[in-house]
Protein backbone atom coordinates (compact mmCIF):
# COMPACT_ATOMS: atom_id res chain seq x y z
CA UNK A 1 0.00 0.00 0.00
CA UNK A 2 2.96 2.34 0.56
CA UNK A 3 3.86 2.77 -3.13
CA UNK A 4 0.19 3.29 -4.02
CA UNK A 5 -0.02 6.21 -1.58
CA UNK A 6 3.39 7.54 -2.60
CA UNK A 7 2.41 7.39 -6.28
CA UNK A 8 -0.75 9.39 -5.58
CA UNK A 9 1.11 12.00 -3.49
CA UNK A 10 3.94 12.35 -6.01
CA UNK A 11 1.62 12.93 -8.96
CA UNK A 12 -0.54 15.28 -6.90
CA UNK A 13 2.28 17.60 -5.85
CA UNK A 14 3.95 17.67 -9.25
CA UNK A 15 0.72 18.88 -10.86
CA UNK A 16 -0.16 21.17 -7.94
CA UNK A 17 3.20 22.96 -7.93
CA UNK A 18 3.81 23.12 -11.68
CA UNK A 19 0.38 24.16 -12.97
CA UNK A 20 0.56 27.85 -11.95
CA UNK A 21 3.79 28.24 -13.95
CA UNK A 22 2.24 26.45 -16.91
CA UNK A 23 -0.75 28.83 -16.80
CA UNK A 24 1.60 31.85 -16.90
CA UNK A 25 3.62 30.46 -19.82
CA UNK A 26 0.47 29.56 -21.76
CA UNK A 27 -0.90 33.08 -21.37
CA UNK A 28 2.40 34.70 -22.36
CA UNK A 29 2.64 32.54 -25.49
CA UNK A 30 -1.10 32.90 -26.24
CA UNK A 31 -1.69 29.14 -26.00
CA UNK A 32 -5.28 29.80 -24.99
CA UNK A 33 -8.79 28.95 -26.07
CA UNK A 34 -10.80 31.99 -27.11
CA UNK A 35 -14.61 32.02 -26.57
CA UNK A 36 -15.13 32.45 -30.31
CA UNK A 37 -17.84 29.82 -30.93
CA UNK A 38 -21.44 29.72 -29.73
CA UNK A 39 -21.04 26.22 -28.25
CA UNK A 40 -18.14 27.31 -26.02
CA UNK A 41 -19.15 28.05 -22.45
CA UNK A 42 -16.27 30.14 -21.12
CA UNK A 43 -16.28 33.93 -21.47
CA UNK A 44 -12.54 34.69 -21.35
CA UNK A 45 -9.29 33.28 -22.72
CA UNK A 46 -8.25 30.09 -20.92
CA UNK A 47 -5.01 28.08 -21.43
CA UNK A 48 -5.67 24.73 -23.13
CA UNK A 49 -2.48 22.77 -22.50
CA UNK A 50 -3.22 21.35 -19.04
CA UNK A 51 -2.76 17.84 -20.41
CA UNK A 52 0.98 18.47 -20.49
CA UNK A 53 1.28 18.68 -16.73
CA UNK A 54 -1.21 15.85 -16.11
CA UNK A 55 0.89 13.64 -18.38
CA UNK A 56 4.16 14.69 -16.72
CA UNK A 57 2.95 14.16 -13.18
CA UNK A 58 1.28 10.85 -13.97
CA UNK A 59 4.17 9.33 -15.95
CA UNK A 60 6.85 10.49 -13.50
CA UNK A 61 5.01 9.11 -10.47
CA UNK A 62 4.19 5.79 -12.13
CA UNK A 63 7.74 5.24 -13.41
CA UNK A 64 9.27 6.27 -10.07
CA UNK A 65 7.17 3.95 -7.94
CA UNK A 66 6.63 1.07 -10.37
CA UNK A 67 6.93 -2.02 -8.14
CA UNK A 68 10.01 -4.25 -8.26
CA UNK A 69 10.89 -7.42 -6.42
CA UNK A 70 14.21 -5.93 -5.36
CA UNK A 71 12.44 -3.34 -3.24
CA UNK A 72 10.02 -5.90 -1.81
CA UNK A 73 7.21 -3.68 -3.07
CA UNK A 74 5.86 -6.15 -5.57
CA UNK A 75 2.77 -7.97 -4.42
CA UNK A 76 1.01 -9.57 -7.32
CA UNK A 77 0.12 -13.22 -6.72
CA UNK A 78 -1.80 -13.57 -9.98
CA UNK A 79 0.41 -11.95 -12.64
CA UNK A 80 4.08 -12.30 -13.45
CA UNK A 81 6.27 -9.22 -12.89
CA UNK A 82 7.73 -9.49 -16.38
CA UNK A 83 4.25 -9.38 -17.96
CA UNK A 84 3.35 -6.30 -15.89
CA UNK A 85 6.59 -4.60 -17.02
CA UNK A 86 5.93 -5.46 -20.69
CA UNK A 87 2.49 -3.89 -20.49
CA UNK A 88 4.01 -0.86 -18.77
CA UNK A 89 6.56 -0.50 -21.58
CA UNK A 90 3.99 -0.64 -24.37
CA UNK A 91 1.57 1.60 -22.52
CA UNK A 92 4.21 4.34 -22.08
CA UNK A 93 4.99 4.16 -25.81
CA UNK A 94 1.27 4.41 -26.64
CA UNK A 95 0.68 7.34 -24.30
CA UNK A 96 3.62 9.23 -25.81
CA UNK A 97 2.02 8.96 -29.24
CA UNK A 98 -1.29 10.23 -27.88
CA UNK A 99 0.45 12.97 -25.94
CA UNK A 100 2.15 14.47 -28.99
CA UNK A 101 -1.00 14.20 -31.09
CA UNK A 102 -2.99 15.90 -28.34
CA UNK A 103 -0.47 18.70 -27.76
CA UNK A 104 -0.29 19.44 -31.49
CA UNK A 105 -4.07 19.52 -31.65
CA UNK A 106 -4.30 21.82 -28.60
CA UNK A 107 -1.77 24.29 -30.03
CA UNK A 108 -2.21 24.37 -33.83
CA UNK A 109 -4.86 21.74 -34.56
CA UNK A 110 -4.60 18.28 -36.08
CA UNK A 111 -6.37 16.93 -39.15
CA UNK A 112 -9.04 14.33 -38.19
CA UNK A 113 -7.37 11.75 -40.46
CA UNK A 114 -4.05 12.07 -38.62
CA UNK A 115 -5.81 11.76 -35.27
CA UNK A 116 -7.61 8.63 -36.48
CA UNK A 117 -4.33 7.09 -37.68
CA UNK A 118 -2.76 7.89 -34.30
CA UNK A 119 -5.66 6.34 -32.41
CA UNK A 120 -5.54 3.17 -34.50
CA UNK A 121 -1.77 2.89 -34.01
CA UNK A 122 -2.12 3.25 -30.25
CA UNK A 123 -5.02 0.80 -30.15
CA UNK A 124 -3.08 -1.88 -32.03
CA UNK A 125 0.02 -1.39 -29.86
CA UNK A 126 -2.09 -1.93 -26.74
CA UNK A 127 -4.13 -4.79 -28.17
CA UNK A 128 -1.58 -6.72 -30.24
CA UNK A 129 1.73 -5.95 -28.53
CA UNK A 130 0.73 -5.35 -24.91
CA UNK A 131 -2.05 -7.95 -25.20
CA UNK A 132 -4.53 -5.69 -23.42
CA UNK A 133 -7.66 -7.12 -24.98
CA UNK A 134 -11.06 -8.59 -24.25
CA UNK A 135 -10.87 -12.36 -24.74
CA UNK A 136 -14.30 -13.39 -23.48
CA UNK A 137 -17.85 -12.04 -23.20
CA UNK A 138 -18.06 -13.60 -19.70
CA UNK A 139 -21.59 -14.85 -20.28
CA UNK A 140 -22.96 -11.54 -21.58
CA UNK A 141 -25.91 -12.36 -23.88
CA UNK A 142 -25.00 -16.04 -23.51
CA UNK A 143 -21.51 -15.80 -25.04
CA UNK A 144 -18.25 -16.87 -23.44
CA UNK A 145 -15.09 -17.33 -25.54
CA UNK A 146 -14.84 -15.31 -28.74
CA UNK A 147 -12.63 -15.73 -31.84
CA UNK A 148 -9.30 -13.89 -31.90
CA UNK A 149 -10.35 -11.64 -34.78
CA UNK A 150 -13.48 -10.55 -32.92
CA UNK A 151 -11.47 -10.12 -29.70
CA UNK A 152 -9.10 -7.73 -31.46
CA UNK A 153 -11.90 -5.75 -33.12
CA UNK A 154 -13.90 -5.51 -29.89
CA UNK A 155 -10.85 -4.38 -27.91
CA UNK A 156 -9.93 -1.70 -30.47
CA UNK A 157 -13.56 -0.54 -30.53
CA UNK A 158 -13.60 -0.36 -26.72
CA UNK A 159 -10.45 1.74 -26.70
CA UNK A 160 -11.77 4.15 -29.36
CA UNK A 161 -15.14 4.56 -27.59
CA UNK A 162 -13.66 5.25 -24.15
CA UNK A 163 -11.02 7.69 -25.43
CA UNK A 164 -13.56 9.62 -27.48
CA UNK A 165 -16.06 9.46 -24.61
CA UNK A 166 -13.72 11.34 -22.28
CA UNK A 167 -12.87 13.77 -25.06
CA UNK A 168 -16.56 14.53 -25.56
CA UNK A 169 -17.42 15.10 -21.89
CA UNK A 170 -14.66 17.69 -21.48
CA UNK A 171 -17.19 20.48 -21.99
CA UNK A 172 -17.85 21.77 -18.47
CA UNK A 173 -15.30 23.04 -15.95
CA UNK A 174 -14.00 20.15 -13.88
CA UNK A 175 -16.21 17.48 -15.46
CA UNK A 176 -13.74 15.22 -17.30
CA UNK A 177 -11.09 15.59 -14.57
CA UNK A 178 -13.59 14.82 -11.80
CA UNK A 179 -15.22 11.86 -13.56
CA UNK A 180 -11.75 10.51 -14.38
CA UNK A 181 -10.61 10.89 -10.77
CA UNK A 182 -13.71 9.07 -9.46
CA UNK A 183 -13.20 6.26 -11.98
CA UNK A 184 -9.53 5.96 -10.96
CA UNK A 185 -10.53 5.70 -7.31
CA UNK A 186 -12.93 2.81 -8.01
CA UNK A 187 -10.43 1.03 -10.26
CA UNK A 188 -7.65 1.47 -7.69
CA UNK A 189 -9.84 0.04 -4.90
CA UNK A 190 -10.86 -2.99 -6.98
CA UNK A 191 -7.33 -3.80 -8.21
CA UNK A 192 -5.95 -3.41 -4.70
CA UNK A 193 -8.52 -5.87 -3.38
CA UNK A 194 -7.61 -8.17 -6.28
CA UNK A 195 -3.91 -7.98 -5.32
CA UNK A 196 -2.76 -6.34 -8.57
CA UNK A 197 -0.41 -3.59 -7.37
CA UNK A 198 0.90 -2.38 -10.79
CA UNK A 199 -2.64 -1.55 -11.94
CA UNK A 200 -3.56 -0.15 -8.52
CA UNK A 201 -0.56 2.16 -8.82
CA UNK A 202 -1.55 3.11 -12.38
CA UNK A 203 -5.01 4.23 -11.25
CA UNK A 204 -3.65 5.90 -8.11
CA UNK A 205 -1.06 8.01 -9.97
CA UNK A 206 -3.63 9.27 -12.47
CA UNK A 207 -6.06 9.98 -9.62
CA UNK A 208 -3.41 12.08 -7.86
CA UNK A 209 -2.62 14.06 -11.01
CA UNK A 210 -6.32 14.69 -11.73
CA UNK A 211 -7.10 15.67 -8.13
CA UNK A 212 -4.44 18.38 -8.23
CA UNK A 213 -5.48 19.52 -11.71
CA UNK A 214 -9.09 19.77 -10.56
CA UNK A 215 -8.05 22.54 -8.15
CA UNK A 216 -7.30 24.72 -11.18
CA UNK A 217 -9.91 23.25 -13.54
CA UNK A 218 -13.01 23.43 -11.34
CA UNK A 219 -15.29 26.40 -12.02
CA UNK A 220 -14.16 29.03 -12.74
CA UNK A 221 -11.48 27.13 -14.66
CA UNK A 222 -8.03 28.71 -14.88
CA UNK A 223 -6.82 26.05 -17.31
CA UNK A 224 -8.31 23.36 -19.57
CA UNK A 225 -6.79 19.91 -20.07
CA UNK A 226 -7.31 19.93 -23.84
CA UNK A 227 -7.15 16.85 -26.05
CA UNK A 228 -3.73 15.93 -24.64
CA UNK A 229 -5.36 15.47 -21.24
CA UNK A 230 -8.70 13.91 -22.22
CA UNK A 231 -7.05 11.37 -24.54
CA UNK A 232 -4.57 10.41 -21.82
CA UNK A 233 -7.42 9.80 -19.36
CA UNK A 234 -9.41 7.82 -21.93
CA UNK A 235 -6.45 5.62 -22.87
CA UNK A 236 -5.61 4.77 -19.25
CA UNK A 237 -9.30 4.12 -18.50
CA UNK A 238 -9.54 1.72 -21.45
CA UNK A 239 -6.53 -0.23 -20.16
CA UNK A 240 -7.93 -0.37 -16.62
CA UNK A 241 -11.40 -1.40 -17.83
CA UNK A 242 -10.14 -4.16 -20.12
CA UNK A 243 -7.72 -5.50 -17.49
CA UNK A 244 -10.56 -5.56 -14.95
CA UNK A 245 -12.83 -7.44 -17.35
CA UNK A 246 -10.12 -10.00 -18.12
CA UNK A 247 -8.90 -10.52 -14.56
CA UNK A 248 -8.93 -14.12 -13.34
CA UNK A 249 -12.03 -14.02 -11.15
CA UNK A 250 -11.42 -17.50 -9.73
CA UNK A 251 -8.53 -16.13 -7.65
CA UNK A 252 -10.31 -13.05 -6.37
CA UNK A 253 -11.25 -12.55 -2.71
CA UNK A 254 -14.75 -13.65 -1.76
CA UNK A 255 -15.83 -10.03 -1.25
CA UNK A 256 -15.51 -9.18 -4.96
CA UNK A 257 -15.56 -12.60 -6.61
CA UNK A 258 -19.25 -12.49 -7.55
CA UNK A 259 -19.28 -8.97 -8.97
CA UNK A 260 -19.54 -9.06 -12.75
CA UNK A 261 -16.40 -7.32 -13.96
CA UNK A 262 -17.80 -6.27 -17.38
CA UNK A 263 -20.84 -4.66 -15.75
CA UNK A 264 -18.74 -3.06 -13.01
CA UNK A 265 -16.28 -1.58 -15.53
CA UNK A 266 -19.14 -0.15 -17.59
CA UNK A 267 -20.84 1.31 -14.52
CA UNK A 268 -17.59 3.02 -13.46
CA UNK A 269 -17.31 4.58 -16.94
CA UNK A 270 -21.06 4.99 -17.32
CA UNK A 271 -21.20 8.76 -17.80
CA UNK A 272 -18.88 9.06 -20.83
CA UNK A 273 -20.38 5.88 -22.33
CA UNK A 274 -24.03 6.91 -21.89
CA UNK A 275 -23.41 10.49 -22.97
CA UNK A 276 -21.48 9.42 -26.09
CA UNK A 277 -24.17 6.91 -27.08
CA UNK A 278 -26.85 9.54 -26.50
CA UNK A 279 -25.29 12.29 -28.62
CA UNK A 280 -24.35 9.92 -31.43
CA UNK A 281 -27.95 8.65 -31.60
CA UNK A 282 -29.39 12.19 -31.57
CA UNK A 283 -27.03 13.32 -34.32
CA UNK A 284 -27.80 10.27 -36.44
CA UNK A 285 -31.57 10.81 -36.02
CA UNK A 286 -31.11 14.44 -37.07
CA UNK A 287 -29.21 13.34 -40.17
CA UNK A 288 -25.93 14.88 -38.98
CA UNK A 289 -22.47 13.42 -38.70
CA UNK A 290 -21.95 11.70 -35.33
CA UNK A 291 -18.72 13.69 -34.99
CA UNK A 292 -20.36 17.09 -35.54
CA UNK A 293 -19.92 19.18 -32.39
CA UNK A 294 -23.13 20.42 -30.76
CA UNK A 295 -24.69 21.21 -27.37
CA UNK A 296 -26.75 18.03 -26.95
CA UNK A 297 -24.58 16.51 -24.23
CA UNK A 298 -26.18 15.78 -20.88
CA UNK A 299 -23.97 18.39 -19.18
CA UNK A 300 -25.08 21.00 -21.72
CA UNK A 301 -28.72 20.18 -20.96
CA UNK A 302 -28.06 20.47 -17.23
CA UNK A 303 -26.56 23.90 -17.79
CA UNK A 304 -29.49 25.04 -19.92
CA UNK A 305 -31.90 23.77 -17.24
CA UNK A 306 -30.52 26.32 -14.80
CA UNK A 307 -27.58 24.62 -13.08
CA UNK A 308 -24.22 26.37 -13.11
CA UNK A 309 -20.87 24.76 -13.96
CA UNK A 310 -20.10 23.72 -10.40
CA UNK A 311 -23.50 22.15 -9.71
CA UNK A 312 -23.52 20.40 -13.07
CA UNK A 313 -20.14 18.79 -12.40
CA UNK A 314 -21.09 17.87 -8.82
CA UNK A 315 -24.40 16.38 -10.00
CA UNK A 316 -22.60 14.14 -12.49
CA UNK A 317 -20.03 13.11 -9.85
CA UNK A 318 -22.82 12.11 -7.44
CA UNK A 319 -24.76 10.23 -10.10
CA UNK A 320 -21.65 8.35 -11.23
CA UNK A 321 -20.83 7.25 -7.68
CA UNK A 322 -24.48 6.30 -7.06
CA UNK A 323 -24.58 4.14 -10.17
CA UNK A 324 -21.52 2.14 -9.09
CA UNK A 325 -23.13 1.60 -5.69
CA UNK A 326 -26.39 0.51 -7.33
CA UNK A 327 -24.43 -1.95 -9.46
CA UNK A 328 -23.43 -3.82 -6.31
CA UNK A 329 -27.11 -4.75 -5.86
CA UNK A 330 -26.97 -6.65 -9.16
CA UNK A 331 -23.86 -8.71 -8.42
CA UNK A 332 -25.75 -11.95 -7.76
CA UNK A 333 -27.84 -11.67 -10.93
CA UNK A 334 -27.26 -13.15 -14.36
CA UNK A 335 -24.63 -11.03 -16.15
CA UNK A 336 -26.96 -10.15 -19.05
CA UNK A 337 -29.75 -9.10 -16.70
CA UNK A 338 -27.25 -7.13 -14.59
CA UNK A 339 -26.00 -5.35 -17.72
CA UNK A 340 -29.51 -4.42 -18.86
CA UNK A 341 -30.44 -3.17 -15.39
CA UNK A 342 -27.22 -1.15 -15.20
CA UNK A 343 -27.89 0.39 -18.64
CA UNK A 344 -31.45 1.27 -17.68
CA UNK A 345 -30.34 2.69 -14.32
CA UNK A 346 -27.60 4.77 -15.97
CA UNK A 347 -29.98 6.18 -18.58
CA UNK A 348 -32.58 7.06 -15.93
CA UNK A 349 -30.15 8.50 -13.37
CA UNK A 350 -28.28 10.75 -15.79
CA UNK A 351 -31.55 12.12 -17.16
CA UNK A 352 -33.25 12.42 -13.76
CA UNK A 353 -32.01 15.98 -13.03
CA UNK A 354 -33.33 17.08 -16.42
CA UNK A 355 -36.75 15.58 -15.69
CA UNK A 356 -36.88 17.21 -12.24
CA UNK A 357 -35.87 20.62 -13.58
CA UNK A 358 -38.41 20.38 -16.43
CA UNK A 359 -41.22 19.51 -14.01
CA UNK A 360 -40.28 22.44 -11.76
CA UNK A 361 -40.50 24.81 -14.71
CA UNK A 362 -43.98 23.49 -15.59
Amino acid sequence: MDIVILGFITAFFIVLLATPSLIKVAKLKRLVDEPSEARKLHISSVPTIGGIIIFAGFIFAYALWFPTEDRNYFYDPYNDLLQAFDQFKYMIASLLILFFIGVKDDIIGTAPLYKLVGHMLVAFILVLMADVRIESMHGLFGYEQIPDWFSIMLSVFTYVVIVNGFNLIDGVDGLAAGVGMIACAFFALWFYMAGDIPLTLLASCLAGALFAFLIFNFHPARIFMGDSGSMLIGAVMSVLAIMMVEHDTSKLPESIMHISTPVLAMSILSYPLVDTLRVFMLRALAGNSPFLADKNHIHHKLLSSGLNHSRTALAVYLLNISLVMINLLFMQLNVTLAFLLMLASATLLYHLPLLIRSRKKV
